[in-house]
């Protein structure tokens, strides 16, 4: 049983990692840590603002 919910968890984080969902958790328990009075952005917030981001600071890619 010990194994099986090993597995489990490692499944569930290796899913939210894939899908961002723990990158998005991360961005708000640091959000709330510098801007503590400043509400948290939704999750659709956050990808507008990422993708904002990414547009404006382009990293280099082969495509």
């Amino acid at each position: 049983m010990r194994t099986v919910r090993k597995v489990l968890g490692v499944v569930r984080w290796y899913a939210r990692e894939v899908t961002g969902e723990a990158e998005y958790d991360r961005y708000c328990e640091r959000h709330r840590r510098r801007h503590p009075q400043a509400p948290v952005p939704t999750r659709r917030e956050y990808d507008v603002l990422r993708t904002l981001r990414q547009e404006e600071h382009p990293q280099s890619r082969c495509c």
